[in-house]
């Protein structure tokens, strides 16, 4: 086998390791038993950072979220405060589906986040149109939640792009009483 095949088959075996998963199924034993429409309801607040792929925190940002639901059908209204003085907004619309999953839309969501949910776990994956410096680029989001208690949950988000790790998204929701 020559040099460069043997690059190539690393290279593989690399970016096919990049795109496994833990699978949510694991986490079905696992309590306090996450309710979607019960632990997103009402209003919740969030801290965050983004760490770019050295570790280095890029980005620190605090989240309100104003959630409700009617039906199978959710509502998650998110204002973010950046660490840089900037200002967001994302709505997301929440459906859960016959089979148990959850479909989740947002404005800069391409296509729909696709969630499954087993013991205190939720796993999202979705595209995310995201602007950097006056681009947007179509981001890969590896979107994990475990549920801590029936008012903390943990998010962490890894963000990829044709495979290759961009960096991570790390939150901590307070569920207000």
């Amino acid at each position: 086998m020559s040099l460069y095949s043997k690059m190539i088959a690393i290279l593989s075996l690399g970016l096919l390791a990049g795109c496994s998963s833990t699978d949510v199924a694991q986490y079905a034993q696992q309590k306090p038993a996450l309710d979607l429409q019960q632990y997103f309801n009402g209003t919740l607040d969030a801290w965050g950072m983004f760490q770019d792929r050295s570790g280095k925190v890029v980005k620190r940002f605090t989240v309100v979220m104003h959630c409700r639901w009617q039906g199978d059908t959710g509502t998650l209204d998110e204002d973010f405060s950046y660490s840089d003085g900037t200002r967001q907004k994302r709505v997301w619309t929440l459906k859960k589906s016959a089979d148990g999953r959850y479909i989740g839309t947002a404005d800069d969501v391409v296509g729909e986040a696709i969630g499954h949910i087993a013991g205190n776990a939720l796993n999202w994956k979705y595209v995310l149109a995201l602007p950097v410096d006056g681009k947007t680029y179509h981001v890969n989001f590896d979107d994990w939640m475990f549920l801590m208690d029936d008012r903390v949950m943990l998010n962490r988000a890894a963000m990829s792009k044709f495979g290759f790790a961009l960096g991570e998204v790390t939150l901590s929701f307070s569920k207000r009483p």
